[in-house]
């Protein structure tokens, strides 16, 4: 596993949060020692104009996409923004793609939720030879380019810049059987979210060893975030455990309907079937505290790093040992940089 070359630190912003000040703790972060920031966009400001202001304000952290959303934008724009964003960040830039949810897509920005997978593997194909630049592009399938019929007038182009790098890293969150399998043949990472270290391989395994089979090899091996909040300070502990309650009482609750969840249907799978349906029935009916108060305990404390220093090396030590290449964090402290320096420690 990759795991050999280190892990990174990794952080993605809250997308409800004030920009500038996502940006001002971002460069205090990059000094404390954070390697990659992820900006993150649902039907808040795009994460386009953030990630540009990143790049102005940092120096060596990469800055990634957490996720641009594959049906608001066409491929080809997709391209665009990733080679403008590469070349901004000389080179920093991953591009994180996602499918979102129907509740999004269709409620927000008017477009039909369909074939989240073929779409995603196009919308890959497509960017990369965008971004090689071999040829004058075209293409058949879900995006045809140039669009038949039309004026007529449409021909086939090249992007007018040369783009800084031609292998952007792409990265893709993915939860379900046959996208993880398309993200293992044909990502460069894999954005996983409300994952169970320990789990992976129960619950993912024949869909990454599908995916890895028609890996190429220069692609290297796959990528994958994990981690949680970050609390070593005790103070910070029950705060920090009602944040993540929080957190994924929306995700697993509230984050689409009813036999429609993506979250929720992992957290079944890892084993929480019952609870599932529980913090979902409270969380749609309102009940939102009693969601969170429903999250077993022994999750929050495998799926965050929060408690005393012995508790969270182990959990870094499991989130290793099943694969994770970057620890992503979302750090509450009096001090970053002390939490930071012991976190690259624990991951050494």
């Amino acid at each position: 596993m990759s795991t050999e070359r280190g892990v990174k630190l990794s952080t993605v912003l809250p997308y409800g949060d004030d920009p500038i000040r996502n940006a001002d703790a971002v460069t205090d972060m990059e000094r404390a020692g954070l390697d990659v920031v992820w900006a993150a966009e649902a039907y808040s400001f795009d994460a386009v104009s953030l990630l540009g202001y990143l790049a102005a304000r940092t120096e060596r952290l990469e800055i990634g996409s957490a996720i641009l959303p594959i049906y608001s934008r066409t491929p080809t724009l997709t391209a665009m923004t990733a080679a403008g964003l590469d070349a901004l960040s000389d080179g920093r830039f991953n591009l994180g793609l996602g499918a979102s949810g129907p509740q999004v897509i269709e409620g927000f920005h008017g477009v039909p939720y369909d074939k989240p997978v073929g779409r995603t593997r196009e919308i890959i194909e497509i960017c990369r030879r965008v971004w090689k630049r071999e040829e004058k592009l075209t293409n058949d399938g879900l995006y045809p380019i140039p669009l038949p019929g039309g004026t007529g007038l449409g021909k086939p182009l090249k992007i007018i810049n040369h783009p800084k790098r031609a292998d952007i890293p792409v990265w893709v969150a993915a939860l379900g059987e046959k996208n993880l399998e398309m993200t293992a043949e044909l990502a460069n990472g894999w954005l996983p979210h409300v994952v169970l270290p320990e789990k992976i391989q129960e619950v993912f395994g024949s869909a990454l060893e599908a995916g890895y089979a028609k890996r190429a090899p220069e692609l290297g091996p796959l990528q994958i975030t994990g981690g949680g909040i970050v609390a070593l300070e005790e103070e910070f502990f029950e705060p920090a455990r009602q944040a993540a309650r929080g957190l994924y009482a929306l995700y697993i609750g509230g984050m689409g309907a009813r036999g429609k969840n993506f979250y929720n249907t992992v957290f079944a799978k890892q084993g929480y079937a019952d609870e599932a349906r529980t913090v979902q029935d409270l969380y749609l009916d309102g009940k939102k505290e009693e969601a969170m108060a429903a999250l077993p305990d022994d999750f929050i404390d495998k799926v965050t790093l929060i408690g005393p220093e012995g508790h969270v090396r182990e959990r870094i030590a499991a989130l290793r040992e099943n694969g994770i290449t970057h620890l992503h964090v979302n750090p509450m402290t009096h001090d970053v940089n002390h939490t930071f320096e012991k976190l690259k420690s624990w991951m050494s």
